[in-house]
């Protein structure tokens, strides 16, 4: 088993949990795989009938692994990178294809793919400290699983896929990207409640019910918009930008850090 993804039974409810804390549990390609395989063990146990996604420190995932450090030959081709892309998609849409319901539980940060994960599960739970956004637009870049307008509607997703923005629990409740807003301290708790309550429904109705509202969603484009997301924004990531040139460039002499700081700064003149 990975050592950053790791599997637990609690009764009915299969556990599934990041373990990469002191990265914020930021997702390596390794990482993005491990999920996928551990949430299929999960969907697999017979014993259980309700997935928790839970994660280890004080963010449930900050996104891709973007601090450099490693070669990228995918980096200006634009195939190689759709086909990448599309492995990192596969392996975020996992708790959408399970069979079984995936509950989230977001404490702290979940941007970019880990706002993209939290939204592939079926309901989310999120302590009142957690933050939420996409904000890869700021180094020209797209979160590549376009689920966004699904979620909350064109206008609001809009506004946070261009600006990338970020927004906190109340305001991610607010417009329908999460269930429930809980105390920080009572998260774990309250979602295994949450968890516990859903495990008394039948598992076999769970299920029918799950891949009636995804069959709806698929009829109305869903499966399709991913793919078209994919199709049109990995020449975007393969290509060369002003903004992402200069990103690159303080990344590459001053740290991640300092390439989120001046961009940030730029934003806020």
């Amino acid at each position: 088993m990975s050592e950053t993804v790791r599997y637990a039974a609690d009764g009915k409810i299969g556990i599934v949990t990041l373990s990469r804390p002191q990265k914020l549990n930021a997702l390596t390609m390794e990482m993005r795989l491990a999920i996928e395989q551990v949430l299929l063990r999960a969907d697999a146990d017979e014993a259980t009938s309700v997935i928790v996604l839970r994660a280890e420190g004080r963010s449930f995932c900050v996104g891709f692994d973007v601090g450099g450090g490693h070669a990228r030959p995918w980096r200006h081709d634009a195939l190689k990178y759709r086909e990448r892309l599309a492995v990192s998609m596969r392996c975020l849409m996992t708790p959408w294809t399970l069979k079984k319901p995936v509950i989230a539980s977001v404490q702290g940060h979940a941007l970019g793919g880990g706002c993209e994960l939290a939204m592939f599960c079926d309901l989310t739970i999120a302590a009142d400290d957690a933050i939420f956004g996409e904000p890869e637009i700021l180094f020209s870049q797209v979160g590549p699983a376009v689920l966004m307008p699904f979620m909350i509607g064109h206008k609001r997703a809009r506004e946070l896929i261009y600006f990338g923005d970020k927004i906190d629990a109340k305001r991610a409740y607010e417009i329908g990207m999460v269930n429930r807003v809980v105390p920080a301290a009572e998260l774990a708790a309250a979602t295994m409640k949450y968890a516990r309550r859903l495990s008394l429904i039948a598992p076999e109705a769970l299920a029918a019910a799950k891949l009636a509202v995804n069959r709806g969603l698929d009829a109305g484009g869903f499966r399709a918009a991913i793919n078209s997301g994919l199709d049109v924004l990995a020449p975007l990531y393969a290509a060369e930008t002003d903004v992402g040139k200069e990103f690159d460039a303080i990344r590459a002499k001053d740290g991640l850090k300092a390439a989120l700081a001046w961009r940030k700064q730029q934003m806020e003149e």
